[in-house]
């Protein structure tokens, strides 16, 4: 389970890498809620992250990962 701080930087940074990462490296479940992720509106957002947390934040380092080699 991912910690307080955790889903508060997720929540901060916004969704583009975390659910480009989910759609480029996940399986078609993955894919899919990659886009739902991109998709939602805050509470739907918040909903997502706190319903997969450990998935997500593992999205999120994937993302983190790909937005540095774009840099």
């Amino acid at each position: 389970m991912i910690t307080e701080e955790q889903h508060a930087q997720m929540m901060e940074a916004g969704v583009y890498w975390t659910a480009r990462a989910m759609q480029e490296q996940g399986s078609r479940f993955y894919r899919a809620l990659g886009e739902a992720l991109e998709a939602a509106d805050a509470g739907n957002r918040r909903l997502i992250y706190r319903t997969w947390p450990d998935a997500l934040w593992d999205f999120y380092g994937r993302g983190q990962v790909l937005a540095a080699r774009e840099s």
